[in-house]
């Protein structure tokens, strides 16, 4: 059954990719039913389904062949990462297999906007460094970041033509400022106009965001970071300690849960 907190497509889109990944949909050969039979089987008419089964394709989740059928898609690499340590995506993929790298890239002086400036601490307009790039995984595009920072930090030279794709990297390869840690905030966002192109998502698809602010040893913020992930090639988990309440201190029933914020504070060996 269809859920109608979605509209009918997204509803039969979400329907098609659980059986997929089920196995409950696709036989030995990953041939689909015909869309008659899935629309039939889904509760949907033949136009959503064809729209819903538009939406996956775009995706990569499955393959249409012209007078042929559906197919479901070659699988894409996965990145898993814990998000108790900070590293970049690319240093990430490396150490587990998956060949990551940057596609269409952007670098320019300009003016901080006001959200950038008080990130930063900095007075507004002040002159800030942007680079925006698209990470790729094979012809996929799969990751956009955004890193902002000042030019007394980071001089758009210093990148030159070598520049893979991660701030992060180039500041601890060069040692200086000596970077301290990372204030992560988790959310998740809908795919503008311009996103969607960029990640080749429909308008309205759901992304992974994080915020973030590095600071350096001396407690400067020294780059503020967006990054948004496209669905299904990410997957990130936290490692969380169970608060031990002691007998001492307790003065009545031990409460079963505590409120958790989504700010995520992280060393600086690694960030994703």
């Amino acid at each position: 059954m269809v859920r109608r907190n979605l509209t009918l497509a997204r509803q039969a889109a979400q329907e098609v990719a659980e059986g997929i990944q089920s196995g409950a949909l696709a036989g030995d050969d990953g041939l689909l039913p015909s869309e008659a039979t899935l629309s039939q089987r889904i509760g949907v008419s033949r136009a959503t389904l064809r729209e819903a089964l538009s939406q996956l394709e775009q995706g990569g989740l499955i393959v249409r062949r012209h007078g042929i059928g559906t197919f479901v898609g070659p699988r894409h690499p996965l990145v898993v990462a814990g998000l108790e340590e900070l590293q970049s995506i690319e240093t990430l993929a490396q150490s587990i297999g998956v060949e990551i790298h940057m596609g269409e890239c952007e670098i320019r002086e300009r003016a901080a906007a006001p959200g950038e400036a008080e990130s930063l601490q900095m007075s507004p307009a002040s002159t800030v460094l942007a680079v925006q790039r698209v990470m790729m995984s094979g012809e996929r595009p799969i990751a956009f970041l955004i890193d902002v920072v000042p030019t007394d930090v980071l001089d758009p030279k210093e990148l030159g033509d070598s520049f893979d794709g991660s701030v992060l990297d180039f500041l601890l390869r060069r040692g200086d400022p000596p970077l301290k840690h990372s204030h992560t905030e988790l959310g998740a966002e809908a795919a503008d106009t311009d996103m969607a192109h960029r990640l080749h998502l429909r308008v309205g698809d759901p992304l992974l965001k994080f915020s973030a602010q590095l600071y350096a040893a001396t407690g400067r913020v020294v780059d503020y970071s967006v990054s948004y992930f496209s669905p299904g090639h990410f997957r990130f988990h936290i490692i969380r300690r169970v608060n031990q309440l002691s007998p001492q201190v307790s003065e009545g029933p031990a409460p079963h849960g505590r409120a958790v914020g989504l700010a995520v504070a992280v060393p600086v060996d690694a960030r994703v």
